[in-house]
């Protein structure tokens, strides 16, 4: 008798409401995730693009911010050069710096020095690769902030001058801070204090006695995993895998739990409102209900029924509500860490729905105990 069809046409104002509020948790589920893949590009972008497979800090650096944290020497590095299975072994050296461009405009910057004959070095989008001691390469995001080719930008406190060669290709942050690729020797000149006003010198180098850097970047061989206890215990280091790596950036592991454990009792309130709103529907059609067992209808079939009116609420205001989610988004203001991604967005609306089809299946499954005399009006 299609009883759920025939409901949803009859009671459009009350399903209407009802899908309302499913759609309004779609929007916020949109929004969440568009915060959530936002914040994760604005930390840690620029980690996610280099062709890494894990990093190595030093024994018992403390995880949180642990590239600035983490001091590796020539040693470490050679250890993990030597082991099987590992293609690539460069250092790298981490910290963040103020700085001041050529027109006055004061930015801050995450240094990361590399060897430009590295596979760190970062492809470009615009100018040119790294290369020498004065040039770096930045992300194209600091474009915003005024930076474009030839800009010459001066370190705070060292005076040391920079001329920014090239941009990467897309975002490339760490910390919320844009990335600056230097030559890992200025990067050390830096670090150590020895950097001298003005622009970097092979001399200031040669007369450098610091060859330690932050982190061991490290990139397996094809097809090939590395053993890293053996590596760790040949290099006294401790190793984590890219995306654990992520966890290391200032503020990453607190931004996503929070915004993750907003989604789960989204999740929770999406079940529990769909339950409740068909625990009170199907209280108020027992009656019907108890007609089609009366003329022989299974509770299989009415459960089913059920589920299917459900599911046409769940997948039509959920669709409705990803929709408006997706617009609000496009239209979030520049300078907030928002990105809408089509996986994110997915696996939200997936969840969403299956939840609200198992709050709504518990809330129905007393169907199947409906008696076919409440139709007769044996209940009286």
């Amino acid at each position: 008798m299609f009883l759920a069809i025939r409901e949803l046409k009859f009671a459009r104002g009350r399903f209407g409401l009802m899908g309302a509020v499913v759609s309004l948790i779609a929007i916020l589920m949109v929004l969440l995730s568009g915060l959530s893949s936002g914040l994760v590009n604005d930390g840690v972008s620029g980690l996610k693009s280099l062709p890494v497979t894990a990093f190595a800090f030093d024994e018992g650096t403390k995880t949180d911010n642990a590239f600035s944290r983490s001091v590796v020497d020539v040693e470490q590095v050679d250890a993990w050069k030597s082991q099987p299975g590992v293609k690539h072994a460069d250092p790298v050296g981490a910290g963040m710096t103020n700085a001041t461009t050529d027109n006055g405009t004061q930015i801050d910057l995450s240094l990361f020095g590399i060897e430009p004959d590295s596979f760190l070095n970062p492809a470009v989008s615009e100018g040119e690769q790294l290369s020498g001691l004065a040039g770096i390469v930045v992300s194209e995001t600091a474009k915003n902030d005024g930076l474009e080719l030839g800009t010459i930008i001066t370190l705070d406190r060292l005076d040391t001058e920079l001329e920014v060669i090239g941009f990467t290709e897309g975002q490339a942050t760490f910390g919320h801070v844009d990335m600056a690729y230097l030559n890992l020797d200025t990067w050390r000149l830096i670090a150590s204090g020895a950097a001298q006003p003005g622009t970097p010198s092979q001399a200031q180098v040669d007369a450098l006695d610091f060859d330690v850097a932050s982190v061991v970047a490290l990139q397996a061989e094809d097809g090939e995993e590395i053993d890293v206890l053996a590596g760790d215990l040949a290099a006294g280091t401790t190793t984590v895998d890219l995306k654990e790596s992520f966890n290391s950036s200032p503020g990453y592991e607190a931004e996503t739990l929070t915004l993750s454990m907003i989604q789960v009792f989204l999740y929770g309130i999406c079940a529990l409102v769909v339950g409740a709103f068909f625990t009170v529907w199907t209280i108020q059609r027992q009656h019907e209900l108890a007609v089609l067992r009366a003329v022989g209808a299974s509770g299989r079939y009415l459960l089913r029924d059920s589920l299917t009116q459900a599911a046409i609420l769940l997948l039509s205001f959920t669709a409705l509500g990803v929709a408006a989610g997706v617009g609000l988004g496009s239209a979030m203001p520049e300078g907030m860490p928002f990105a809408l991604e089509a996986e994110p967005i997915l696996t939200s609306s997936i969840i969403t729905i299956v939840l609200g089809l198992v709050g709504a299946a518990v809330a129905v499954l007393r169907i199947t105990r409906i008696d076919p005399n409440t139709a007769l009006g044996g209940q009286r």
